[in-house]
């Protein structure tokens, strides 16, 4: 399943809200350096998802807010 994901580095709070059918908000601590808020990203949404992170892989959007994530369910 392909998820988009809003994310918004270097929040207070972390957590997953979703927006919409397979759209999400992704806060987290991490800065968007070295793709450290990406990793933290994939594993919030292992726990959001009840899945493993190795299930989880960054399709589009690296450097970008707006990314894409193929979730293996």
């Amino acid at each position: 399943m392909l998820v988009k994901v809003r994310a918004k580095p270097r929040s207070k709070k972390e957590g997953v809200k979703e927006l919409g059918e397979n759209y999400l908000e992704v806060r987290v601590n991490a800065p968007p350096e070295k793709g450290k808020a990406n990793e933290r990203i994939i594993e919030l949404l292992a726990k959001h998802f009840k899945v493993p992170k190795s299930s989880i892989k960054l399709v589009r959007g690296e450097t970008s807010k707006e990314k894409l994530f193929e979730v293996k369910l």
